[in-house]
């Protein structure tokens, strides 16, 4: 079994950078894990990037040659690797093993993993390929400072798990970049109603009902609950290590394997 993490969030909430934390904690506690670069746009990483798709196909070249703008130019860029799953995605994992682990650090245009079927079929070819895959989708906690802003995170969050149909964790990332914590402390573990009363203080009456059913969407797809990231504590990143390992089921596989050696030892013995 091969393992996989779809990182995935709006533009600037950190996805490159939790990938290089990700990978120097990985190297720290002597764990391999390859971090792949899925953004044609991308210029500078802070990571060992062990397969780009830059080398397929640019967001400056689809730029060039369709004489299009670059939110264009990244979904044609993302179309056109959805046509070369068979080829060069295909070649590019025969360089790992099977129990490889795979980071995919994607763009952060919100149509990608929200409208368009790009990702959605990205996955299910990786699927294919024997990989189990978990989408990681990141919030930054610094635009979390009102109730409206929350859910309009969710929301967002929510389309994507629909989207792709994959088991999801919800990070909020840049927390050791927040000056206070006070503010959060209330969305980690948000308890419906209080959203509710939260909302309707903020919108005009009318909006009431509307507000009702989003918390209820909300809480019926238990998008409530976010897990905080603090790239300064190794025990943050760890902790979410171990929440996107078991949504992925991560080294159950070789438990399994001990176990069923300690049977035979245990024949051999007898």
């Amino acid at each position: 079994m091969r393992y996989a993490q779809l990182v995935i969030g709006p533009a600037g909430s950190g996805k490159s950078t939790y990938c290089s934390s990700l990978n120097q904690h990985c190297e720290t506690i002597r764990r391999t894990m390859h971090i792949v670069n899925l953004d044609p746009a991308a210029e500078v990483f802070n990571y060992p990037v062990a397969m780009d798709i830059r080398e397929l196909v640019s967001v400056d070249v689809v730029m060039e040659e369709l004489k299009c703008g670059p939110n264009a130019a990244l979904i044609r860029c993302m179309e056109y690797l959805e046509d070369s799953l068979y080829n060069w995605l295909d070649e590019e994992l025969e360089n790992f093993t099977d129990d490889d682990y795979l980071v995919f650090d994607c763009p952060g245009q919100i149509e990608i993993f929200t409208h368009v079927p790009v990702l959605k079929n990205f996955v299910e070819h990786l699927k294919k390929n024997g990989f189990n895959v978990c989408a990681v989708y990141l919030l930054d906690s610094q635009f979390v400072t009102d109730i409206t802003k929350f859910i309009s995170g969710c929301m967002v969050s929510l389309s994507a798990m629909i989207q792709l149909e994959l088991p999801h964790v919800n990070i909020l990332s840049k927390m050791d970049l927040l000056q206070d914590k006070s503010n959060i402390e209330e969305f980690l573990d948000a308890e419906p109603r209080t959203m509710l009363a939260g909302l309707n203080q903020r919108m005009a009456p009318q909006f009431a009902k509307l507000n009702k059913a989003l918390i209820e969407l909300v809480g019926q797809y238990s998008m409530v609950r976010f897990t905080p990231l603090d790239l300064r504590k190794e025990r943050s990143i760890q902790y979410v290590l171990s929440e996107i390992d078991k949504c992925i089921q991560f080294g159950e596989d070789a438990e399994v394997k001990i176990r069923e050696l300690d049977e035979d030892m245990d024949q051999l013995e007898l």
